[in-house]
């Protein structure tokens, strides 16, 4: 998954009060802030990391997914995983 979330780890991550945070938010965005069409049903951080009732939106899945995966594929891009340590073999054809 992308943003770093893993399993069963995520609820300990979110704030005790997150049921409340998440209802209020759906009720202040019913219909999905980021395409404006299908109705909201997921809670999203507007800013990673942050449960500040400002920073929360109501989205439809499908957007969620795309925006939870650009941030997560960005996140990635801005950290890079080194590269190969060894310095590369000749072909055993080769040689």
């Amino acid at each position: 998954m992308s943003g770093g979330w893993k399993g069963s780890d995520r609820k300990s991550r979110l704030p005790s009060n997150w049921a409340r945070l998440r209802a209020e938010t759906l009720a202040r965005n019913p219909i999905c802030v980021l395409c404006g069409v299908r109705p909201s049903t997921h809670c999203d951080h507007i800013k990673a990391k942050t449960d500040d009732h400002k920073q929360l939106q109501g989205v439809c899945e499908p957007c969620h997914m795309r925006k939870s995966s650009a941030e997560g594929n960005a996140a990635q891009r801005a950290n890079p995983k080194p590269g190969r340590k060894r310095e590369p073999e000749q072909h055993p054809g080769l040689l």
